[in-house]
């Protein structure tokens, strides 16, 4: 899928150095840079979907020992 990114000028500097360090196109920086939140934010939901799942589950445990 195609589309355009504005990006602030430092941002674009930034990733021009990136890329030519790596001898890859701002492209390739851009989209492997993409992968990764997209990545990283599918495991913070994972992870706060296991803790709702703790959470719920211990609840009374939780709140004796909140009591205590």
């Amino acid at each position: 899928m195609a589309m355009t990114v504005r990006l602030p000028a430092e941002l674009d500097a930034q990733l021009e150095d990136i890329a030519r360090a790596r001898h890859v196109s701002k492209h390739a920086v851009i989209i492997e840079a993409a992968e990764r939140f997209a990545s990283s934010e599918a495991k913070t939901a994972r992870v706060l979907s296991a803790v709702d799942e703790i959470a719920d589950q211990y609840a009374e445990t939780i709140t004796r020992l909140e009591d205590a």
